[in-house]
């Protein structure tokens, strides 16, 4: 146990911070099962991340189901758990948003549906909801949110690599983006930030959704 907990010293604040994020998104149904992985940056120089250890219930996560990961999404020391199949998406994000301090990957039902359904336009339009205003830097409800939708893929390399390309566009991702079929990927400057953008996106996805229904 004690070498899995020495990459991790220094950071239990953080740490606790994700497992009361896979604590509620379990709750609203939006990480069950072993799915989402969650993410915050221990360090910028070098880039190293503290991220969710594969396979693990996100919503009983325990101090020691996290790994120390470097800027290529290489554990830091021996000893540690199997990171997140998705570790290189988390580490694309935070080396090419240098003001980001974590990220967060949910499962819903809403941003799966959304995410297949809209996957022949590119992406998902969403404009004139007063809760876009929750997303950083949206001042008012007379925006439009683009969430762009990537094909799944097992080749995460490729994935990650699709995800920088963006990242970097004159015309970048901001807030974040789908995998069709599969879910979200957010971000923010802190783990309360990129969580409220997590509640933003599902609340967003839920209107759009029903109201197809209606």
């Amino acid at each position: 146990m004690t070498t899995t907990q020495e990459p991790l010293a220094g950071c239990e604040h953080a740490i606790d911070e994700l497992r009361e994020c896979g604590r509620i998104f379990w709750e609203r149904g939006w990480s069950l099962g072993t799915s989402s992985n969650y993410s915050v940056v221990a360090g910028r120089d070098p880039l190293e991340l503290i991220i969710t250890a594969s396979g693990k219930d996100k919503g009983r996560l325990q101090p020691h189901e996290f790994v120390r990961i470097d800027g290529q999404g290489r554990p830091t020391s021996a000893g540690q758990p199997k990171s997140s199949a998705e570790t290189l998406l988390h580490t694309v994000v935070a080396s090419e948003l240098p003001g980001v301090g974590c990220v967060l990957h949910t499962h819903s039902v809403w941003g799966t549906l959304l995410s297949d359904l809209y996957a022949d336009q590119g992406a998902i339009e969403i404009e004139g909801y007063e809760m876009l205003k929750g997303l950083d830097g949206v001042p008012t409800h007379e925006h439009t949110e683009r969430v762009e939708i990537f094909d799944n893929t097992q080749d995460i390399p490729k994935l990650a690599a699709e995800v920088q390309s963006r990242l970097v566009a004159a015309d970048p991702l901001t807030h974040g983006f789908l995998i069709r079929k599969h879910g979200l990927y957010t971000w923010g400057a802190s783990v309360a930030e990129a969580r409220r953008h997590i509640e933003i996106y599902e609340f967003l996805f839920e209107c759009v959704a029903r109201r197809r229904m209606l």
